[in-house]
Order: C-alpha cells, then structure tokens, then sequence
C-alpha cells in the first residue's frame, strides 16, 4: 500500500516536473535538493514510474556510503509499503538484497564502477541517479567520468541525474555537457549556534590521532546538550575510534547511547534511523552528514574534525588523516538539528576560528591515492585519464606514483595499458597491492587462506588484536566480535572472487579499427573508447609467479606465521624488513621502524610489515601490525627491490667503495671493491666536497689570500675575474682548476694533500693577459709612507679590502689609499697593535678625529711622537729616543 501522504510531504516533489522536462530534452540535469526533500527517495521512485504514473523505467541510485544505500532502499520500500527486494532493492560490497521484480536499484559508486567495468552499455538500466555528489568522492567522480563516456559512445539515451544538497551545480553541469540546473526548495527551521570552545588548548590533529583532552570536551559538551535541551542529541565524530572513546565517557547518562558508523551492526544502523520513545544520544561519523534523516534530532554536537583521504606513504596505500571539518560539513551538520523542528548546534570551537576552515572538503581526486583509480582508468581504455570528463583532473605526480605501483604489481605495462591480470585485479574490489597479494597468495596457500589474510589488511583489525598478524588472524577466526563478523563477510567474498575465474576473467581486447564489436555471446565490448585499447592485453605476472603455482617462496608458508607473512610482504614489498637490533628494524624503503616493549615479533630477524605509522618529530615508524617471515620470502615478495652492483659514495666523512647486494635499503651482502670505477670515484669525492666543504682541501695562508683576493676582484671588476667565493661555485668548475689531482685522489687523506692555492690559479684569467695584473689590481701587501709593506685583507664581508697598519705610519698621507679604484678601509692601531679607530677618508680623520685619538693615545703612549699636524709629520714605526738617535 503506497503511503500516499508521506510522498505528497515531501518539497522536492514540486520540482518533479522540471527534472523530467531536463532529462527528456537533455539526458542529463542536476538536480539541487537541500537535505530533508526527498530527492534520494521519492525522485527515483518517480523516474521508475513506481509512483506518479509515469513509464517503467530501471533506475539505478549510487550512494557513497553502505548504511546510505540501504537506508534508501528501507526508505523507498516503506513509502510503497513493501520490503525491501520486492520493486526496490540494493546492492553493497559483500551483500545484496534484490529480485528479478526489482525496478529501483540502491548500490554504493564502487558497486556500479565494478558493474560498469563488466558491463559498459548496463544493459537494462535506463537511469542512473548520483547521490550526494557534493562529497566528491573518487569512486563517485569516476563512476559520472565512465557514465558519460558511455552516454558519448555507446549509449546516448542513458538519463543522468547529478542529485546533492550542496553542490557545484555550474560545475557538474558543465561536465554533464550543458545540463539543465534544477532547483527544489526545501523546508528547515532555524537553528541556534552555540559556540563551546575547550577552556584549554587542545593538541590539533595528526594523522589519525586526536588529542584524548578534545574527546573528553566533546563528551561534556554532549551531557550539556542533554541538560539544556530537549530531544535526541547527534554528535558528529571523525571515526570508530573517537565514537567508542566518547561513548565510555557517557556512563550514566540519561539516554540510550547508540554508535553509527560504517561498521556498525545493520541493527544498531536501523535502530538509529527509526523514531524512538525514549531519548538517545547518537554518536556519529560523517555517515550522518546527508543521505540519512535521523528522527527525533533537535540538537547536534560537532567535534569539528573530519577525516579526508591521503597517501600514506609509509603504508604504500591509500589512508584516512584527521583533518578541521570544512564549512560546508558544518553546515550540512548543522542543518540535522532543524530536519523535524526548531534545534540547536554546539559546536566545539571557537566562533573566531570559524572563518578560517576551509570552505569546502577537498575533492578525493587531488589528495588521494590513485593506484586504484589509475588501474580503472587503464582498464577502461585511458591510462592518464585524459579524455574522461572529471571536475578535477588527476596531479600528474600522483598519477605517475599509482603508474609505478600498478607496473611493479604487474597490473599494467610500462606504457599503462592493463595486463590480463590488471583485468582481474581491477574487478577484485580492492586495491592494487592487495589485490596482487590475493592473486599471488592463493596460488601459494590456496584462494581461502589468502581470502582470510587480505581481508585483515583491507580492514585493520581492533588495536586489541594485537601487532602480530598471524596472532591478529587467529583472533578473527574466534570470532565473538563485530570485526570478526564484518571480516568472515568480506572472507567469503574475496575467496568466491578468486574461485570464479569465468566472472573475472578478462575480456578480449577490440581490434585496432573497426566498429567496437560484440562478442559470440552479445556481451558488449571492453570499454567504449575502442581508439584507445589497439594494444593486445598481455599478462606481466610478478617473480614471485615464476616458481609455479602452490609452491610458497617461503619455507614456513604452510603455518599461519609463514602465510600471514608471506601475505603482507605480497602486499607491501616496500616494507619488508630486517632486524637491525632487538625489536628495531630497517625497512627496505628505507624507514627505520620499532615495536612495542611488549611485542612477540621482537626478536624475528625478518619483518614483513603491514601497519606502520610515524609519530610526529620521530626518525622512525611504529609498527603496528606485522608477521614474521624469512629471507627468502623477502627476496621473493621484493624482487623487483633487488639489486646487485658497485657502490662508491661519500659516506661518514670518507669514500666507501663496496659492491653491494641489497633489497632496497637493506644490506644483503658487502665486500670492498679494489679497483673501483674512477668516474664514480671521483663523483663521490665531489660529493663529500660538497657536502663537508673545500675545507677538505689543503688551505695555506696565501692560497686563502688568493682566493679572497680574487673574491674581490671578482666583485669589483667582473668580466674574466673567476667567482671563487662560494663553494658551489666553484666545485660547479672543477674539472678547470682540480684536475688531474681529483681524479688522481682515491680517499679523503688524498684530498687533504692537494695544494688550493696552487690549484686556484688555474683559474686566473689567463688567456685574456688578465693574470698579469692581479698584484697591480689587488696587491697582496700596500706599502705606507713608513716604508712597511703592510697585508692587505680583502675577505671582509662588506667588500673592502682592509689595511690594518698603526697610525704613526700614516703621518703625512693626505689621501686613502685605493686598490682597484675601492677606498681601502684603514684600521688604524695604537703602538701596541690594538685597534684605535677605523676609517675610510683619512683626510677628514686628520682634521677632525685624530684629535681625540691623539689624546687618549699620548696619555698611554707618552714615549712616542704625537704630533699635532700628522699631514705634515714624519711617518715613523719607532718611540721618540730612537728617533732621536
């Protein structure tokens, strides 16, 4: 019994009409519902011609989110008062709840990419509708890309419907080829912002770390919530973790505490979706932001934080950060509390910090991993993702780093076309790595075992699991916890995944020319770029195949220790890792990593290495889920990590010359090389003159005076003068002025013995007649009217060369003396050498400034002269008696 009522309550049925007037003249429109309107139920149901009279129609609505598509499917069954299989069904990883009846299909984006993959033309289907594409999550942006180019070749009367409640309409229509806007409007109350910062500063966010003082805050400010209003109260929290924190802290609170998140229990889902007689407190992740409505909410509390993807390059994998929550997070949070009635938002900061979050969340595709997106976009026929029609593009650097991944794992080739394997491994569900894991894992330990093993590294398991990864395994075998539920789930279908070769097993390619063909059996071709797949599918399956399927590179493979180890470093061979001390490590990426005081993997010689993350301002990583293996699984796992040759590098303050054999960063076996290659000598020796300086180099006295003197020459004339002052200068000119003594060198000690002075003047301008001048432009010594031949110092930093001579010896000098055109500047001393005065224009010193020089001076000095005309005295070195004699 259709429940007519609440379909007729819903506002976006006003702006009905208008989709269906874009999409009959279009093929494509986005439509702008805020939360609450019904676009996600009651639009589907329209389009399928299930209510309003309309023709039947397939529709097919993508969620991001699993508890998002089947609360939709609930949704929609109820308001046609059935259940859930009948008219509408739905689809998420590992489950589906549909019949051949059904019309309205929910799925989330990562079951229709997987679908479309299969089946390009999605025979049957004659809508797809794209929920909450506002959240710009990669499967979604990739699954409207696919779609469009579907639209564009294969099937153009495919309808399109880019549904959100905020969005880049402007955008999303642009993509969708100048898709009509249409707008409904929606029915809110007004809510109140109360603003409830922590009294004391809390620690911001890193990694998946929160600061526990900001968890206890949240936890208050919900028992004020409860206090000061009525109704259930949600509170926003960035993942399972921080929920269950805040819920031990919410003891004896008077309300049923329920915990929402992707993981949560279906029954804790719909209990939490279903209006309740006595009041709750709703503890949830940002599966609570759209999609779902929430009954009975009148007060959120938001923690304020989020979690975005990155690349976590110390896991090799795709990995959720912590991060502030965008504006527009606050606002569709916000919005919850005034769904049903007049509600309220405590939110946990400052009102002034306020302005300073980011505006929106930043789309997957720029900060993501996109080893996985990558593979798909191969597999559809465009290895760069060129010609698909995405909002953002792919950084070409994260695109290059997926390309790296995919051609080690044997997914595609080096010019990016998908391997025969890279097919299967694309319909796996999973990412790369760990779909090469599985594939190579069960040919070794059969497809069960390895099933169990990457189902514990597609969803880390509890902390209380412990570091070791066999012991981690055989905790989910016992099973008794929600993890163990949701992992025996995934187990069953990976392993049926693997088993059934007919379903994954790759499609032939399309010719080079030609229409897209149809296979014998009317299945539609690969992908609808045929221009872009001419190259024939080849299979690059890793070393680790080459010893033949069931046969394990390890010898301890057939035990749980040996599996789970051989397992992890299928998946991560980067992080293969040997023991460099009791529970100290190094990993062949070259990360430094350490475990716990209290972990069983302590003393195991090798490591492979499946969870790791690196405390902020620390050298090394913390392992925090490992297995045991042995050197041979190592080798195998990480053989294209494997090199053998000569290293001769600057290392520790001298040459090291050894042939090596290593496994990316970890030393295998060493021994001294005797006759090494000069050339790479001789490039290490630069480098250790790089990196400790000339100072290496034997620096007399005059040959630090020739290089300061040609410094100056340098900065005063230019032209041939050689640039001698930096060392990076120099060192760019080394095979000008240190040869042959470089590449005669063999060691440091060899460096120290040649003469720079020497080698410096094969620098000076030679050829131009310059050279000849360089005692005549920067003399290395002045003489004064005294006689003496004082040394001129020319590496003072402001350029000057200074002459340091005392100030009897200057009597009668009306001018300052000038080297290359420049004033010296004179450092005039007394009789015993300390310093008197300094200047650049003797004369006006004469005149004004040797008075008080000259009283001061004659009160220490009264044994020699101190005239009181200097211009016109006698210059002298000695006192008055001698020169009375």
């Amino acid at each position: 019994m259709i429940r007519q009522a609440a379909l007729d309550a819903l506002p976006v049925g006003e702006a009905v009409p208008a989709l269906i007037s874009a999409l009959d003249g279009h093929g494509a429109a986005v439509l702008c519902a805020p939360p609450g309107t019904g676009k996600t139920t009651l639009v589907p149901l329209v389009l399928a011609g299930l209510v309003g009279g309309g023709p039947r129609r397939r529709v097919v609505v993508a969620e991001p989110r699993r508890i998002a598509a089947r609360a939709a499917a609930r949704r929609m069954a109820w308001l046609l008062g059935e259940q859930v299989g009948g008219a509408v069904g739905f689809t998420v990883r590992g489950e589906r709840v549909a019949g051949p009846g059904t019309v309205v299909e929910v799925v989330t984006t990562g079951v229709l990419l997987q679908r479309l993959q299969r089946d390009q033309e999605l025979t049957g289907v004659d809508v797809v509708v794209l929920d909450e594409c506002h959240e710009r999550h990669l499967d979604a942006d990739t699954v409207a890309a696919f779609l469009l180019d579907v639209r564009e070749t294969l099937r153009p009367e495919l309808r399109l419907v880019a549904a959100s409640a905020t969005t880049d309409s402007a955008g999303w229509a642009r993509v969708l080829g100048g898709a009509p806007v249409v707008e409904a409007a929606g029915v809110s109350y007004p809510v109140e912002t109360v603003w409830a910062p922590p009294a004391r500063p809390v620690r911001p966010p890193h990694g998946m770390r929160v600061d526990p003082a900001q968890l206890t805050h949240v936890a208050s400010v919900v028992r004020r919530a409860l206090a000061e209003r009525s109704g259930d109260v949600l509170c926003f929290l960035p993942g399972v973790g921080e929920i269950a924190r805040v819920a031990g802290q919410l003891g004896g609170v008077d309300a049923e505490v329920l915990q929402v998140h992707g993981r949560a229990p279906a029954a804790v889902q719909d209990a939490a979706l279903t209006a309740s007689d006595h009041r709750r407190v709703i503890l949830s992740t940002a599966v609570a932001e759209s999609s779902l409505t929430v009954p009975g909410v009148r007060v959120v509390v938001d923690s304020g934080l989020a979690r975005e993807p990155r690349v976590d390059h110390a896991r090799g994998l795709g990995a959720l950060a912590t991060v502030r929550a965008s504006r527009a997070a606050g606002r569709q949070r916000a919005g919850r509390a005034g769904r049903e009635a007049p509600g309220a938002v405590y939110r946990c900061w400052a009102e002034a910090e306020d302005g300073r979050l980011p505006a929106f969340p930043s789309p997957e595709i720029r900060i993501a991993d996109l080893a996985q997106f990558a593979l798909q976009a191969a597999c559809w026929g465009d290895p760069d993702a060129s010609g698909l029609a995405l909002l953002d593009p792919p950084p070409a650097g994260a695109m290059a780093a997926a390309r790296e991944v995919l051609v080690a794992v044997g997914a595609v080739s080096p010019a990016g076309r998908p391997t025969a394997r890279g097919l299967r491994m694309a319909r796996l569900g999973l990412h790369p790595r760990l779909a090469r894991a599985l594939l190579d894992g069960s040919a070794a330990l059969g497809a069960r075992r390895a099933a169990e093993l990457v189902a514990l590294l597609s969803e880390e398991p509890p902390r209380e699991y412990g570091d070791d990864l066999a012991g981690a395994w055989r905790q989910a075998r016992r099973g008794g916890d929600g993890y163990a539920a949701r992992w025996q789930a995934e187990v069953r279908r990976l392993d049926r995944a693997v088993r059934d070769p007919a379903g994954l097993s790759p499609t032939p390619p399309l010719p080079e020319t030609g229409a897209p063909p149809r296979t014998p059996s009317g299945a539609p071709p690969p992908h609808p770029r045929a221009s872009n797949a001419g190259e024939a599918v080849s299979s690059a399956p890793p070393a680790f195949e080459e010893r033949g399927p069931g046969r394990s590179p390890g010898s301890g493979a057939a035990h749980d220790d040996g599996a789970a180890g051989l397992v992890a470093a299928l998946a991560f061979p980067e992080r293969v890792a040997k023991a460099k001390g009791e529970g100290a490590f190094l990993m062949a990426s070259g990360t430094g990593a350490e475990l716990g005081d209290g972990s069983p993997l302590r003393r195991a010689p090798w490591l492979a290495v499946a969870v790791a993350d690196r405390p902020p301002h620390s050298a090394s990583a913390r392992i925090r889920l490992a297995a045991v293996i042995d050197e041979d699984t190592a080798l195998a796992a990480a053989a294209h990590l494997r090199t053998e040759g000569e290293e001769v590098r600057w290392e520790d303050g001298d040459l090291i010359a050894r042939a090596a054999q290593r496994l990316g960063a970890i030393e295998l076996a060493v021994r001294p090389l005797r006759t090494p290659d000069p050339a790479l000598v001789r490039a290490a020796l630069l480098d250790g003159l790089r990196s400790e300086g000339l100072g290496l180099l034997r620096w007399s006295q005059d040959a630090q005076a020739l290089r300061a003197r040609l410094g100056f020459l340098h900065r005063t004339l230019g032209g041939a003068w050689p640039d001698v002052e930096g060392d990076g200068a120099l060192l760019d000119r080394a095979d000008e002025w240190l040869e042959p003594e470089l590449s005669r060198a063999r060691r440091r000690a060899d460096l120290g013995r040649i003469d720079a002075g020497q080698a410096l003047n094969r620098l000076l301008p030679w050829a131009t007649g310059e050279a000849a001048r360089l005692d005549e432009l920067a003399p290395e010594r002045l003489e004064v009217p005294s006689g003496s031949r004082i040394r001129l110092d020319y590496s003072a930093e402001h350029g000057q060369p200074v002459l340091a001579v005392k100030l009897q010896e200057l009597f009668g000098l009306a001018e300052t003396p000038k080297v290359a055109g420049v004033p010296v500047l004179v450092h005039l001393l007394s009789p015993a050498g300390r310093p008197a005065a300094v200047t650049a224009d003797l004369a006006s010193f004469w005149q004004g400034g040797y008075r008080a020089v000259r009283a001061e001076l004659r009160g220490r000095y009264p044994k020699h002269p101190w005239p009181e005309d200097p211009a016109t005295a006698e210059p002298t070195r000695h006192t008055n008696a001698r020169l009375r004699r």
